[in-house]
């Protein structure tokens, strides 16, 4: 944390969302707190994880289904890199999964995009403060049953390689992006398609979008 002039600790901290918008109201609502200011701003998780690797901020305030590098793969290289950073996700997704993922992968909060403004503020208090903060709806969903996350049902691999199918690319267009040869990207949708025991592309994407890997 660094201190202002009148010798107050401020909290610094990054957003990163792909949508404008809902980061500069995220900003805003953020500078009306008193000791907290946002020293940068990212559209994705690659341009997260650079920024966070130059400023050191304290706090990442950052959402999930982002493009380039989503946000649990951002938080879980922060993570491993930068272990003292605190991440809170603001997401619209609400499940079990989701939180879980987030939580595995190295983040301390959770809080809903629908939140009403005082929580923001409450969140970023209570992760400094104590390390983590759940909204009550969160730690709600928390307490109930859930089903396996996509972690435990794919490879990191293998859960790229969905995204791309999900998004409508063919084989040989995710074998180019990601460096490997069509037949290995067959191979894989065909592993995919047996561990999750679904039989058609439509089916995988209803998958891909229900786990929060792309946006309806």
């Amino acid at each position: 944390m660094m201190k202002n002039t009148s010798g107050v600790q401020k909290v610094r901290v990054v957003l990163a969302d792909d949508h404008d918008l809902v980061r500069s109201g995220i900003r805003a609502l953020l500078e009306m707190v008193a000791g907290v200011e946002v020293i940068a701003e990212a559209r994705n998780g690659q341009e997260l994880v650079t920024l966070v690797g130059d400023l050191k901020p304290d706090v990442v305030m950052t959402d999930i289904s982002m493009p380039v590098m989503d946000g649990i793969a951002a938080i879980s290289e922060i993570h491993a890199r930068f272990p003292d950073v605190r991440m809170l996700v603001l997401s619209m997704y609400d499940t079990v999964d989701f939180v879980k993922r987030a939580v595995s992968n190295g983040a301390c909060g959770y809080l809903m995009k629908d939140a009403p403004p005082f929580e923001l503020e409450q969140a970023l208090r209570s992760v400094m403060a104590s390390g983590s903060y759940f909204s009550p709806a969160i730690a709600q969903r928390l307490l109930q049953p859930s089903e396996p996350t996509v972690d435990d049902e794919l490879t990191q691999r293998q859960v790229e390689i969905l995204k791309l199918i999900a998004q409508g690319k063919a084989s040989k267009e995710i074998a180019f992006e990601l460096g490997l040869s069509p037949k290995t990207v067959d191979v894989h949708r065909a592993r995919i398609m047996e561990r999750l025991h679904l039989n058609d592309i439509a089916s995988l994407t209803l998958y891909a979008v229900r786990k929060g890997l792309i946006k309806p």
